[in-house]
């Protein structure tokens, strides 16, 4: 009797592994979650690069608006013209999010290119203080002029705990700044 039990147990324990009922439930589960953030991963870099892309291409069309003196001939105050060129750029940006909380738009003249080299001045981005809020220039240059045109944009990431994680230490975003430099063209000889 009981070398028939100790063979029934090791009968069972061979059919037990050679088994594979269930086998594909257990390897989906195993590799699903590693496939899921994989493919998160993946489209959040993809996401990211995309926004990036935008945020420069937006940045570049209002920068030409400066260059061409568009922004300048424009009647109003300096403040209207300031609008003009963040209004521009937010229209694109907007999409990604609301502005007011996330866009800083800066434009400022530099005598000389070596003036322009020597400015290591940090951009200010929407979450600073009030005080380096106002601060932030805005000089549209005249002809000839250099001006950096400096934009900096607060993204949200999508899945800051999966994968690759895009998002600053201890946040959920990622400041995206986007820099364009030239010199404005002899706009007032020209028509627009």
């Amino acid at each position: 009797m009981i070398g028939k039990t100790m063979f029934k147990s090791k009968t069972r324990r061979r059919s037990f592994a050679k088994s594979r009922s269930g086998s594909a439930a257990v390897e989906f589960a195993i590799v699903v979650p590693v496939f899921l953030a994989t493919m998160f991963s993946i489209f959040e870099v993809g996401w990211f690069y995309y926004v990036n892309s935008i945020v420069d291409a937006s940045v570049t069309d209002g920068a030409r608006m400066l260059r061409t003196g568009q922004i300048q001939k424009s009647g109003g105050t300096p403040d209207d013209k300031f609008d003009k060129l963040y209004n521009d750029i937010c229209n694109v940006l907007d999409t990604f999010g609301d502005c007011q909380t996330r866009l800083t738009v800066e434009s400022k003249v530099y005598a000389t290119f070596a003036d322009l080299a020597a400015d290591t001045t940090p951009p200010t981005c929407a979450d600073a203080p009030p005080a380096d809020l106002d601060a932030i220039p805005f000089e549209p240059g005249g002809e000839l002029e250099i001006v950096r045109v400096r934009v900096c944009y607060i993204y949200n990431t999508i899945n800051p705990a999966i994968g690759v994680n895009l998002s600053e230490p201890s946040t959920n975003q990622r400041r995206l700044i986007s820099t364009m430099i030239f010199r404005n063209e002899p706009y007032e000889k020209n028509t627009i």
